[in-house]
């Protein structure tokens, strides 16, 4: 968040010497209003920049066996150019390698999911689904497991068919 503020106010002072120059090269001739414009111009082009590259620059710094599961675009009234195109805030990734499942029970499984956000902390939360009947559930304490896979104390949601936490870990492993 600190270099991304340090590289939109670079951007605008490289924006106001490039007007300040022109001007020079112009024989003055442009206005003078024109060099905070520009500076805040470029500013403002750097942080849209940044807002809509944070999602891919993440991505694709994910560890391999990560994969993304689902995204959550924003959009503000305050940002008027999201409306035209959003922009991914957050989104969930699933650890391929963490799926789990006991011999008895093969369609429960366990898996290590990741949510990741613009300006938060990335949260791991291992999520159990029931891929027959679909549900899932985040494991929290007080919850146990019996010898034969039989999960106890956990609060179950019950997603559709087409969820896509539910979808990636069921298909996954």
């Amino acid at each position: 968040m600190f270099l991304e503020l340090i590289a939109t106010i670079f951007a605008g002072i490289a924006a106001a010497g490039v007007v300040m120059l022109l001007n020079k090269l112009m024989g003055g001739r442009l206005p003078k209003w024109l060099v905070p414009v520009g500076a805040g111009a470029a500013m403002i082009a750097v942080t849209i920049s940044n807002e809509y590259g944070w999602f891919p620059r993440t991505k694709a710094a994910l560890p391999e066996g990560l994969i993304v599961v689902e995204t959550v675009e924003t959009k503000a009234f305050y940002r008027p150019w999201t409306y035209l195109y959003p922009y991914v805030e957050r989104f969930a990734a699933l650890d391929k390698g963490s799926i789990k499942t006991h011999k008895s029970r093969p369609d429960n499984k366990l898996a290590d999911m990741y949510y990741f956000g613009r300006w938060a902390p990335v949260h791991k939360l291992p999520v159990f689904t029931d891929c027959a009947n679909p549900r899932r559930a985040a494991l929290t304490d007080g919850v146990s497991f019996g010898e034969d896979g039989k999960i106890e104390g956990v609060d179950w949601v019950k997603v559709a068919a087409d969820d896509p936490t539910l979808v990636a870990i069921c298909g996954a492993g």
